[in-house]
């Protein structure tokens, strides 16, 4: 009996070691996932505390979420200081006020401003939400160019034939880029009933990619190409169409086009749905500096080594307004939000984006963990809205910053 209570403790005392040994070797934000690891996989529902911890850290537990990772290239792409910023604002109350985890600000590829919060820093990286969308627009271009993708009139279901007899069967590349496909889609972040929500628990048909099987259920609810209508969904559609069309995985083909080529440092990792298919509407992590970096080469026209990587004249129409979205001197492209005035922007729920103004030649990236994951009637949103304003009015008053 006593031999067999040793061997008992023994184990125990093994399992403690180990248990212990387990969690030093998780870095710094893994274990701050594990501290308030959220209960469910409703990201929309998780409280802040879950978040703050969650979006620096969706990549580190492979119980939680899988995904796949784009390397970087051999040599990073110098981001110089430049003289910093001069704001007509406090930093700190504006940081505080997003619940910022990371500002930076580059102009004319220099940083002139950089900033970290939520116990967050460059070395770590943070989810991008819809950001994401942008990425995917550029693989669209790449695939144009590389002619995976024939023409941006094709249909859907020439690239995905398990969408044929769909709604989507009517629906061009140019439309799904657009948001303009006219199919039913609730994208209502507080909603649990809703389409962006109930994905997220859907279960597919076997055999069928998620989204695939999700959305060819959906009906119409206006002709192709005849209203704006923003769906997650529809840009999850677009990386299947183009892994369809490349015959690889969205981030192997990403590494291949942008990461590995435009001076990256990190790696980079893209979130995977049920069926394994990168969830290409949303979920790629990075760190801020590499989200400038990818700002700076779509600035810059998308360029590698001077050539672009999309067609000629494609840029420039993916990032002016393609679509009314109702908003005064507001737009939508090719999965970017536009203003009138040339400038454009990747945006995710919850304060992610890159602010791009080729006039000015700035890139403002930001990533927060706001209240609401909406930026409609938020007042966080029109605090960074006002601040992107100060930026280009603090360069314009240094005269372009020459």
């Amino acid at each position: 009996m006593k031999t067999l209570k040793k061997i008992v403790l023994g184990i125990l005392l093994i399992l403690v070691v180990a248990s212990a040994a387990g969690w030093f070797s998780l870095d710094k934000e893994a274990r701050g996932l594990l501290k308030t690891v959220p209960t469910n996989r409703d990201i929309l529902f998780w409280n802040e505390a879950q978040r703050d911890a969650a979006f620096r850290a969706m990549d580190r537990i492979a119980l939680l979420a899988k995904w796949r990772t784009a390397a970087p290239g051999p040599t990073a792409r110098p981001l110089p200081p430049g003289p910093a910023l001069r704001l007509p604002l406090d930093m700190d109350a504006y940081m505080a006020g997003q619940h910022a985890a990371a500002v930076l600000v580059l102009h004319k590829g220099r940083l002139r401003l950089e900033r970290y919060g939520l116990g967050f820093d460059g070395s770590g990286r943070w989810t991008s939400f819809s950001v994401a969308k942008s990425f995917t627009s550029t693989l669209v271009g790449a695939a144009l160019k590389d002619g995976l993708i024939r023409s941006m009139d094709d249909k859907v279901s020439d690239y995905i034939p398990d969408m044929k007899g769909s709604a989507y069967d009517d629906v061009s590349v140019r439309q799904l880029l657009t948001m303009t496909s006219g199919v039913q889609w609730n994208e209502d972040y507080a909603d649990p009933g809703s389409d962006v929500a109930r994905f997220n628990n859907h279960q597919p048909e076997p055999g069928v990619e998620a989204v695939v099987s999700y959305l060819r259920r959906l009906p119409r609810a206006a002709p192709a190409g005849t209203r704006w209508h923003y769906s997650t969904g529809e840009t999850n559609l677009v990386g299947v169409l183009i892994s369809q069309a490349a015959k690889k995985p969205l981030t192997a083909y990403m590494q291949e086009k942008i990461w590995s080529r435009i001076g990256t440092e990190q790696q980079a990792t893209w979130l995977l749905s049920k069926t394994g298919h990168e969830i290409s509407g949303c979920c790629i992590q990075a760190s801020p500096r590499d989200y400038a970096r990818f700002g700076q080469f779509i600035l810059e026209g998308a360029k590698v080594d001077g050539q672009p990587i999309v067609p000629e004249g494609w840029l420039q129409e993916a990032t002016r307004k393609q679509a009314d979205i109702g908003l005064p001197g507001r737009g939508y492209g090719y999965q970017w939000w536009t203003y009138d005035d040339g400038s454009f922007t990747a945006r995710g729920i919850f304060g992610q984006g890159i602010f791009i103004d080729p006039k000015r030649e700035l890139v403002i990236v930001t990533n927060s963990d706001w209240a609401k994951a909406s930026a409609v009637d938020n007042p966080q949103s029109a605090a960074r809205e006002a601040f992107y304003q100060a930026v280009q009015k603090a360069v314009d008053e240094e005269g372009g910053g020459q």
